[in-house]
Parts: structure tokens; C-alpha cells; sequence
């Protein structure tokens, strides 16, 4: 599916619901109820809808993915239930939390697979019991109902061809440093592929490395230990696939007395300042809200026993385990110091008293932020 026919999926999801619709718990064991008994369901029972998100590091799970997917579900059926779960990058605490889920009687599970194999079992149990599975962000294995994300191949596509552009014409006198996401995360592997589809044959990959559960900290001593071995004077430019990751290899850097091209992807807070600062060349900006409005307007039709609307399952992607899944793909977009103003200040992801703090109030206005 081309980028255009995705964009025009993402404008279809608004005009097709608004239509046809009308319409961070503790550290161990994150969990929670809203809503009461949900009983608008309009297949006969209780809207009750599971929600299970991987992890807390990254910012976007808490401060943006559940409130907009529970908002959502609540704008389609105000009195469903929705039963929240974040599993703190623990795929063994997942499997229980889909039990737990199960037991709970939901009829619909969101799930952002923390270990998209590991899940499978659980997938599988769901299924058995009659209950559908979105798999959100990240494709499980087995028999997944839906899927929503973004094309995650371009998104590590446009993160390579960044790099090759920051790079410019140092590309033939050094290295760059790849900092690929978890091994465990089927997005990460489209992520590289999609970033070496754009490297290879024009940047030398000098060192990479594969980081397991997306940790800054590792993410810190992998690039640490890179800029030893190559040298610094040899490095040129550094991959991270996600801004949580360039947070640490921004701190690396810096320790080494290093201004060089570095990538990302999310659009954090902390990224977009330091995109800013021009310590961080770029981050991929993935709108969270069309994608938390699809899965919460999926998770609804299947509750209400109805099958997905068209706009909401335009193409198809195969999981790991070989299942096709209806799937929706949504575009990316590449944030630069050019277009902070035009994508996460317009869409109202942050303001710009949020971003322009007393330490980066000059380099705002030098972007036209204030």
C-alpha cells in the first residue's frame, strides 16, 4: 500500500466514524477499571474492552496511548468498561495479564505485545475463547483479529535517508553507529531493514547493534563503547531507532565531545528539544491520535459483535505465525527544526510553553517558536 493510499486511510478513519458511528498503575503490576458495567454493547452484552500496553519508559504509553484510546472508547459507548494493564517490559507478566483479562470477562483485547512471539500462547487462549485480539502498534503472533500502526518499514526508511543527508559529504571519511530497537519487537526488525534499505552502500555501518526492551541506558553504553572501537574522530553520524535510545547516545556523545548527525523516532519532549539544541538531527512524528481512535473504534464494532468497518482495515500485514490481519497502516512523518510548529504544536501534542524552556528559549526563537 503506497504512502498516499495510507494517508487517505487515516483521513477516511474521521469521515467513517464520525458517519457511520455518531458518535499508570504501580510498578509491578499496572492495572486498572473504568467505566461501569458497559452495557450498550450492541451485540447483546456489556461493552468490556481489555487494554494492555507494554511499557512505561517510553513516554507515549501513559501521557498519550491509553488516555486517547479510553477517550475514544468512552466517546463511542460512554458506559463500556475498560480494563488497563502495563505490563513494565515484563512478556511473562503480559501472558498473565491477558489471563487475568480473560477471567475479567473482556470481549475485547488491545494489545501492544511487549514480546510479539512470547504472546502467541495467549493469543491463541483468547481466540479459543471467543474474545478478539487488536494487536496495536506492534503485530503479535497468532490469530490476531486487527491490527493498527504505521508503515514501519518507512518510518526506518526516512530515519535512514535523514542520515544519509545530515551525513552529507563526510560520508567517505567515517563510520556510523547503528542502534537498533529489541530484538523482541517485530517493529524494530522493519525499522532497521527500512534504515538499511536507505544506508547501504552510502554510509559505512562502522558498529550496530540490536538493544534488548529499547533501553536508554544500554542504548548509553553501546554507543559508549562504539565511539572507543571506531574512534571518534572516525564517527560520523549515529542511527538510534527511537528517541528514548538517542537520549542515552546524546549523553554519549557528548562525553566524547562529539556533534554529529543522530536519528530517532516518537517526537518525545525531550527529543524535540534536543532537535532544537541540534544535538538530535530528526525524530519520526507518528500521530498517536489516529491511531489510538482506530484501535478503540475497532475494539467497539468487535464488542458490539459487528465486523470492521472498510476505513478501518484498508490493507493486510502476516504476523509471524503466518495469520493474514486486516490491518491499518498510517503514514509517518519526519520532525526537523523546520516543521516543530506545523506537526506537534499544531496537532496540539505539546505547547510551545512546554517546549521552549528557560534552556532552549534561544534556540526557539532562532526556530520561529517564539
Amino acid at each position: 500500500m503506497n504512502t498516499g493510499l495510507r494517508r487517505i486511510a487515516v483521513v477516511g478513519i474521521a469521515a467513517s466514524l464520525a458517519a457511520g458511528m455518531a458518535a499508570c498503575g504501580s510498578a509491578k503490576q499496572s492495572s486498572g477499571s473504568t467505566g461501569s458495567t458497559g452495557s450498550s454493547g450492541g451485540g447483546g452484552g456489556p461493552v468490556k474492552i481489555g487494554l494492555l500496553l507494554p511499557e512505561s519508559k517510553t513516554t507515549r504509553y501513559e501521557q498519550f496511548d491509553r488516555p486517547l484510546i479510553e477517550a475514544k472508547i468512552k466517546s463511542l459507548v460512554p458506559d463500556a468498561q475498560i480494563d488497563y494493564y502495563n505490563a513494565n517490559q515484563d512478556a511473562t507478566q503480559q501472558q498473565t495479564q491477558v489471563d487475568t483479562a480473560l477471567t475479567k470477562g473482556d470481549k475485547v483485547l488491545i494489545l501492544d505485545a511487549v514480546d510479539s512471539k512470547a504472546i502467541q500462547s495467549s493469543v491463541q487462549k483468547a481466540h479459543d475463547a471467543g474474545v478478539k485480539v487488536i494487536a496495536y502498534d506492534r503485530l503479535a503472533q497468532g490469530p490476531v483479529d486487527a491490527y493498527v500502526s504505521f508503515d514501519n518499514h518507512k518510518v526506518g526508511q526516512l530515519q535512514g535517508e535523514a542520515l544519509v543527508k545530515a551525513v552529507g559529504d563526510k560520508a567517505g571519511s567515517g563510520q556510523i553507529i547503528m542502534i537498533n530497537g529489541s530484538p523482541t519487537d517485530p517493529n524494530a526488525g522493519d525499522f532497521k531493514a527500512g534504515a538499511h534499505s536507505a544506508i547501504d552502500g552510502k554510509l559505512k555501518v562502522g558498529k550496530e547493534y540490536d538493544t534488548p526492551q529499547w533501553d536508554p541506558n544500554t542504548a548509553n553504553q553501546e554507543a559508549a563503547a562504539a565511539i572507543t572501537a571506531i574512534g571518534g574522530a572516525n564517527v560520523v553520524g549515529v542511527y538510534s531507532a527511537n528517541d528514548g535510545m538517542a537520549a542515552g547516545i546524546a549523553t554519549a556523545l557528548k562525553a566524547a565531545n562529539l556533534s554529529v548527525p543522530l536519528t530517532g523516532q516518537d517526537a518525545q519532549l525531550d527529543a524535540v528539544q534536543r532537535i532544537l539544541a541540534g544535538t538530535q538531527t530528526m525524530s519520526i512524528y507518528k500521530p498517536y491520535k489516529p491511531e489510538a481512535d482506530a484501535a478503540g473504534a475497532m475494539a467497539v464494532q468487535f464488542a458490539q459483535g459487528k465486523g470492521l468497518e472498510a476505513s478501518l482495515k484498508p490493507t493486510t500485514a502476516t504476523n509471524g505465525s503466518g495469520t493474514k490481519v486486516d490491518s491499518l497502516l498510517i503514514a509517518p512523518t519526519v520532525l526537523a527544526k523546520d516543521n516543530i510548529k506545523t506537526t506537534v504544536v499544531a496537532d496540539g501534542l505539546y505547547t510551545v510553553q512546554q517546549i521552549c524552556t528557560p534552556d532552549y528559549a534561544s534556540a526557539c526563537q532562532a526556530a520561529g517558536l517564539q
